[in-house]
């Protein structure tokens, strides 16, 4: 597999298969001018990075990417102000932050991705992820979601070079 192009209501997979799908509230946004917290899903071209899955809710899939089975220690920062924004952290932390082992089911399996990494800039948005669609198809904070079942296929499917391509 290589590209997953999104206009943020459909997934379109290589094959020609469409999924459904849901982005940030906010809608799509030129990724420049993307801002922590405003709620936008950043249009560009963006590797997939590394899976990580809740093996207490899901067998962890067989994929090409880095694989981190999340716990109740592992956090995401999403304070611009802190050296570590927009980087994995481990819990508890003292600044901003969310945290990957969700009650809610959203972040039993994800997949991080390049948005805003190298360097990441303070500010312009963090943790933008495909993860699991709430089952009523509600939007998310600004990142990219799909049926869990679809999503553990798209992992197992993806490779190192696999991009997700957001659209307006």
């Amino acid at each position: 597999m290589t590209d997953l192009i999104t206009n943020g209501r459909e997934l379109r997979l290589p094959d020609g298969t469409v999924l459904p799908c849901s982005m940030g509230r906010s809608g799509l946004i030129a990724a420049a001018d993307k801002r922590e917290g405003d709620g936008a899903t950043p249009i560009g071209r963006w590797r997939l990075l590394h899976v990580y899955c809740r093996a207490d809710r899901i067998a962890p899939p067989d994929t090409a990417l880095p694989l981190t089975a999340i716990t109740d220690r592992d956090g995401w920062c999403d304070a611009p102000d802190d050296p570590n924004y927009n980087r994995a952290v481990t819990l508890p932390y003292p600044a901003s932050h969310e945290t990957l082992m969700r009650e809610d089911g959203l972040y039993d399996l994800l997949v991080t991705t390049d948005h805003n990494t190298d360097p990441a800039v303070p500010g312009l948005g963090s943790a933008i992820f495909l993860h699991c669609r709430h089952p009523q198809g509600k939007p998310t904070a600004g990142c990219i979601a799909v049926d869990r079942a679809a999503l553990i296929a798209l992992v197992e499917a993806i490779d190192v070079d696999s991009r997700l391509i957001i659209e307006a």
